[in-house]
């Protein structure tokens, strides 16, 4: 099998302002044709690590590069084959879906003359053909969602950079924008999408998280849900809020996180789970349900927040 080129190359990419530095020593490499997710809280560095990636903001230290273009050399020639849309993606409410699409696409430059067969392209690609000549003021977040992505690849980007794009929408319309991103993907485009969303990681070939500037993990979500491993259990109790509190002091505990009203707690052992029981019991708290489950991505983001957190305090310390 060939070894595919690379779209998007970091190597130790950082970016300072004055003392704080927003992104520290992030390093990972997208293949072409793949969708690599950058997931993290709101404030991670998400949002700077990509303004780098597409020629908007140079780094303090590091190099990357995009296309086979230095982002700090050639910034330019990286905007010029790129797409990127945002959650604030700007749309022309008082021009129709047509007009917006066509006002995008003379902006990448597509002479007039190829314009009505590319909006023609995108306007079935997307679903929004019924909705032409309908005004962008009049769409619901979803559809002016699809508009936003339709004018970000008007003019065939061979790597598209999604920030945040799929906030503000319910969950339907955002498996339905991954159909889309997936679509493309086997087209050859290559995807970074940032999200806080960690459900949206299951859509990605390779996933980074971050927090705090720095990227804290790196690799596929299998192997991101295997770090936790075992003795991952959910508990419904009636006072939640109090059994996390209790949960944290008991040395059988190694990890306890509040998800709505149940719990997610990692054990040491399964057996320990008795011992929980009767902490729960004692202290007057009644336990519903305890059931083990399979780790999720944001189960694998709260542990590796959390040894990050206590390897701070050691080295502190010591």
């Amino acid at each position: 099998m060939p070894i595919k080129e690379l779209a998007v190359s970091a190597e130790h990419l950082s970016r300072h302002f004055g003392s704080f530095h927003a992104v520290q020593d992030v390093n990972f490499h997208i293949p072409e044709g793949e969708i690599f997710g950058l997931l993290g809280p709101n404030g991670a560095g998400k949002t700077t690590t990509i303004r780098m990636l597409c020629g908007i903001l140079p780094p303090s230290r590091g190099e990357a590069t995009v296309l086979g273009f230095n982002v700090r050399s050639h910034p330019e020639q990286v905007k010029k084959r790129i797409g990127y849309m945002s959650q604030l993606f700007s749309l022309y409410n008082d021009l129709t879906v047509e007009e917006n699409i066509r006002f995008y696409a003379s902006i990448y430059g597509l002479q007039s003359k190829v314009q009505n067969g590319r909006v023609e392209e995108l306007l079935k690609e997307v679903d929004l053909a019924a909705f032409r000549r309908e005004r962008t003021a009049n769409l619901s977040g979803a559809w002016r969602q699809r508009l936003a992505l339709a004018c970000a690849i008007a003019h065939r980007p061979r790597m598209l950079f999604l920030d945040e794009a799929t906030a503000g929408v319910d969950p339907l319309a955002r498996k339905e924008f991954w159909d889309l991103i997936y679509r493309m993907a086997s087209q050859g485009v290559s995807i970074l999408a940032t999200t806080h969303y960690m459900d949206e990681a299951e859509y990605c070939n390779m996933i980074g998280m971050m927090h705090e500037g720095s990227l804290i993990a790196l690799d596929t979500p299998d192997a991101m849900r295997a770090r936790i491993g075992g003795n991952l259990f959910q508990l419904t109790v009636d006072r939640p809020l109090a059994a996390e509190e209790l949960l944290r002091t008991l040395p059988v505990v190694k990890e306890v996180s509040l998800h709505g009203v149940l719990l997610h707690v990692q054990m040491k052992t399964a057996s320990d789970t008795r011992a929980l029981r009767r902490k729960l019991h004692a202290s007057g708290i009644h336990v519903a349900d305890l059931t083990e489950i399979e780790p999720s991505l944001e189960d694998v983001f709260i542990s590796l927040v959390d040894e990050q957190d206590q390897h701070k305090i050691q080295t502190r310390k010591d």
